[in-house]
């Protein structure tokens, strides 16, 4: 599997860029920022995306949406439950920082267990992890959970937004990340990579 991580945007969010060694086919998670750094590894690694996959729908996660899927014919997948987030500035918090950036609507909605093919190499499975955002989604592929906001190396999402819920995002990583073995890769959206046994022994929140 091809795999380039790039922090972009403001808030430093974390994009990953995901690609099939076979077709060169690719999909990038969270493009929430800094379009022209992720256009640039797009090329450099010769993918033609297939797919834009928000964890959720805040702006630090969606903010490239626009530009990447003008640039590529990528179709957009996120939650039903934070779809409505692409279209509104309020909603995905870009009025509040003076920007009212959108993206276009979602193509397609994610869903818990749904399993999504990148070339001939590559299945993400969804899993839906409510909490920090009601809509919130993981992708798990072999032995790597790209996180979203819902897990962080030491941390979790922040919960007080509108949507968030601290018992709801305890119970989700629980439930649905912890359930992994110990030397499963958190590739969190933001901050470095840590794995599910550190947490599981270490975060002060579990």
């Amino acid at each position: 599997m091809i795999l380039k991580w790039l922090e972009v945007g403001a808030i430093a969010a974390n994009c990953y860029v995901i690609g099939c060694e076979e077709t060169l086919e690719g999909v990038v998670i969270d493009p929430g920022g800094s379009a022209q750094a992720i256009l640039r590894v797009i090329k450099d690694l010769n993918l033609n995306i297939k797919y834009i996959i928000n964890t959720h729908g805040h702006i630090d996660h969606i903010g490239a949406n626009r530009q990447i899927k003008e640039a590529t014919g990528a179709k957009i997948l996120i939650h039903e439950d934070d779809a409505k987030m692409l279209t509104n500035p309020a909603s995905n918090f870009s009025m509040f920082m003076g920007r009212n950036i959108t993206s276009p609507g979602a193509d397609e909605f994610l869903r818990d267990g749904d399993i999504i093919k990148i070339g001939n190499t590559v299945e993400l499975e969804v899993i839906h992890t409510p909490g920090h955002s009601r809509g919130g989604v993981c992708l798990k592929t072999d032995n790597m959970i790209f996180a979203g906001d819902t897990l962080f190396a030491g941390s979790i999402g922040r919960t007080d937004f509108p949507g968030g819920s601290y018992k709801t995002l305890i119970e989700s990583i629980k439930e649905k990340i912890l359930c992994y073995d110990d030397d499963v890769v958190v590739y969190p959206g933001h901050g470095p990579a840590t794995t599910v046994g550190f947490e599981r022994k270490h975060n002060p929140f579990l």
